[in-house]
């Protein structure tokens, strides 16, 4: 006699998804190593949409003192959270070999104290004592509109953003009662740990929302479901409809007062095990049918292959971004990967270092100068950045950045400087303010002050790949660069932290002042110096 699992849908549904325990009517064994692992004549068969049938054993049938629970979950939205268990005899094991469901949800509670294989782990395999040659049984087919917009669709999409927007339109016009749709992905950023992307059916759009790495320590994420998931369980569903509905969560005491019937929160798994998270809220009396489940559950696996294509691009994107400067990540994602790929340019180069650093790194504890290197960064690079320069490089405790012009070297005829130069200017002023700042802070705790020299030249320089075949970076050559760094070297000598050559000075003659001209190392002539107001 079949035990079919009680599903609770409206009557006037008619079910794509059934599954139903059947016994076996054989004596199953298996044996790994040698050892019999399973030996029952009380075998059930899983027969599920879809699937092909599986065999389960009642646990005390099992030798379990040869199998060691693992970590691993998984997740059916119909049967609920599966254990596993690896089996190991002597020095060889099966890792995850058996599953099974400890505390199924109520419509599937038939299947409890039952245990499944995966039989290709196993050594032999016999029914009624003959070796088991059948194979599985043919797949059952069946439409699932989802899968199919999935397959011919959703590769359209070419961000996250849009393919979630669409995704939950289709659900809901695939007849799924959605009410709120929220995808969490996490992300490889220094300032991010992830990006939400959350649907609502009565405001039909999306949002996207960054999320910090300080929002894993609120209360909001703490008490939420998504930390389980990340945790690795399979899946959570809650029901809020009822008397006495558990609302373990305080997610979904809001989501009831909004009028939702049911929750289900599921992993979606990377390829490289990032799990991430879907959750999907529904208000519809009795909350999703199985079916409904059914349908969003098959299309996860092939759903993360396409997020996890969009979220590889946008890590390299913000690699790109943290390690080269987005102006050249943009140029690498282009395609000038190549050794010698370049281009002449006429930019304002600037060059700053942390003066009298070496004192200080014996001053202070590897942490602390470290910590200290960084604050110079911050204020250095932070203006370059805010002003729209490009940072190229560190180079120890100094920066190599670029201003690059829109009209040349200047408006001769005008009289007139590049926007670009007046935008260096500005940086080096708020650079300077921002040390300012911090240097009085850092008084106030008893920790010594930071001394810096800028110097600013502008000019014409190459841009591109240099390096080895195996190792580039993008970065400026020429004599318009050497002459920036021969500069800088020059504020120790003449005391002063911000120096400008004559080509930036000449137009501003009254926030300059000559210092008079002076031999540089490498530069063949004197060059007038001049410092900045």
């Amino acid at each position: 006699m079949n035990i079919e699992l009680s599903l609770e849908r409206p009557q006037h549904e008619q079910a794509d998804y059934t599954f139903t325990l059947s016994p076996l009517g054989k004596r199953v064994r298996a044996e790994f190593a040698g050892v019999t692992v399973v030996d029952s004549d009380r075998v059930v068969v899983m027969t599920e949409t879809r699937l092909p049938p599986v065999y389960y054993f009642p646990m005390e049938n099992v030798r379990m003192d040869l199998m060691e629970r693992t970590d691993h979950r998984t997740n059916c939205p119909f049967k609920g959270n599966a254990s596993y268990w690896t089996l190991r005899v002597g020095d060889r094991e099966a890792a995850n070999v058996m599953w099974g469901y400890e505390d199924p949800y109520p419509e599937a509670a038939t299947i409890r104290g039952y245990a499944a294989f995966y039989e290709d782990l196993l050594d032999q395999w016999y029914e009624d004592e003959l070796a088991s040659s059948s194979g599985p049984a043919p797949e059952r087919h069946y439409d699932n509109p989802l899968l199919a917009w999935l397959i011919h669709e959703a590769h359209a999409f070419t961000d996250s953003k849009l393919l979630t927007q669409a995704l939950a339109e289709k659900i809901v016009d695939v007849g799924i009662p959605l009410m709120r749709l929220n995808l969490i992905l996490r992300t490889l950023h220094p300032q991010l740990m992830g990006v939400a992307y959350r649907w609502w059916r009565a405001k039909e759009e999306i949002s996207e929302r960054p999320i910090p790495y300080s929002q894993l320590e609120q209360p909001g994420y703490l008490n939420s479901p998504l930390v389980s998931i990340f945790e690795g369980a399979g899946g959570i569903r809650r029901r809020m409809e009822g008397p006495n509905p558990i609302l373990d969560f305080p997610i979904l005491e809001e989501l009831r007062a909004e009028g939702a019937t049911d929750y289900v929160a599921m992993p979606i798994t990377f390829s490289d095990g990032q799990i991430n998270a879907l959750t999907i809220t529904s208000d519809r009396r009795g909350g999703f049918s199985t079916d409904d489940l059914g349908h969003i559950y098959e299309i996860l696996s092939i759903l993360a292959r396409l997020y996890e294509v969009h979220a590889m691009r946008r890590t390299a994107v913000t690699l790109l971004d943290t390690y080269l400067g987005s102006h050249a990540g943009k140029r690498v994602l282009q395609g000038q990967i190549k050794r010698g790929d370049k281009q002449n340019i006429n930019a304002v180069i600037w060059f700053c270092d942390l003066r009298e650093s070496t004192p200080l790194a014996q001053r202070l504890s590897r942490d602390e100068f470290l910590g200290a290197l960084n604050q110079f960064f911050d204020c250095m690079a932070g203006a370059v950045l805010d002003h729209g320069g490009q940072v190229l490089r560190f180079i120890g405790d100094a920066a190599l950045a670029i201003f690059p012009l829109q009209t040349g070297q200047g408006s001769q005829h005008t009289g007139r400087p590049d926007e670009a130069i007046v935008t260096a200017i500005a940086a080096a002023r708020e650079a300077a303010g921002r040390i300012g700042t911090l240097n009085e802070k850092r008084r106030n705790k008893g920790w010594p002050a930071l001394e810096f020299g800028i110097a600013l030249h502008v000019g014409e320089v190459t841009y591109g790949n240099i390096g080895t075949e195996n190792r580039l970076e993008f970065t400026v050559v020429g004599d318009a660069a050497n002459r920036a760094a021969r500069i800088e070297a020059m504020c120790k000598t003449l005391n002063e932290p911000v120096l400008l050559s004559e080509e930036i000075a000449r137009y501003f003659p009254d926030d300059s002042r000559s210092l008079g001209r002076h031999q540089l190392r490498g530069v063949a002539e004197p060059l007038e110096i001049f410092a900045l107001r």
